[in-house]
């Protein structure tokens, strides 16, 4: 498909002194129907594709970018596709416009910004280790194996993955609401099970300090209780 290109691109149209806003962006490629989805914030990026009717995952991938020499470089901590292309960093082409981005391609592809909509979950998580906290080992930063959610703007996404063997294990996102110790995922795509998408999950949470603990019923309806750490 044409737009995979774009992971390979080596060509770039930001300003060096530009920053792209945080926030979370959609567009559409009318040749495919696929939608493609940005989550961005000051120092991680994540590009999705999926599909929305009949539901379909494609693609994700995500890591830590730059701006240098009017190139948006990402270092890669997950890759979808990586058994297939052994791709561990990418370079994308980015044009700054009036309410959004576009990708630089043929044809281009054209990026809304979403409103902005904060949160109190808002941010990047690791997976810390099953509740209750009673000074078990937990899994942290220097762990290659990760489980990442990455929430902003009400869009939410997590990610199982292995920054060293560059495992990819699965994905899942949607749309999201917290407020009042209840949270809320709409399932938009599954990379597991298509089937999920279109499911509303609703969890209990509580903030303790930098922890996320997190409540509810697992797929099988048995309790569930994760606690999340902060990803700084």
């Amino acid at each position: 498909m044409k737009w995979f290109i774009l992971f390979f691109s080596i060509f770039s149209v930001i300003n060096a002194q530009a920053q792209i806003p945080a926030g979370v962006y959609h567009a559409h490629d009318s040749l495919s129907g696929l939608t493609h989805e940005l989550k961005i914030d000051n120092t991680y990026l994540i590009h999705t594709i999926y599909a929305k009717s009949p539901a379909g995952f494609v693609k994700t991938i995500g890591g830590f970018y730059s701006l240098e020499n009017d190139v948006l470089t990402v270092k890669l901590e997950f890759n979808s596709d990586y058994e297939e292309d052994t791709t561990t960093s990418v370079e994308l082409p980015v044009e700054l416009v009036k309410e959004g981005l576009v990708l630089v391609g043929d044809p281009n592809l054209n990026f809304k910004k979403d409103p902005d909509f904060e949160q109190q979950l808002d941010g990047k998580w690791l997976f810390a280790t099953r509740g209750p906290d009673e000074g078990q080992e937990r899994r942290g930063e220097s762990n290659s194996r990760k489980t990442m959610k990455f929430l902003s703007d009400g869009h939410f996404q997590w990610i199982a993955y292995d920054t060293e063997t560059f495992k990819f294990s699965g994905t899942g996102g949607g749309t999201y609401t917290s407020k009042d110790g209840v949270y809320t995922e709409n399932i938009e795509f599954f990379s597991r099970d298509n089937a999920r998408v279109g499911a509303q999950l609703n969890f209990t949470y509580e903030i303790k300090g930098d922890d996320w603990h997190h409540k509810g019923k697992n797929s099988k309806g048995g309790p569930m209780y994760e606690i999340w750490a902060v990803r700084k």
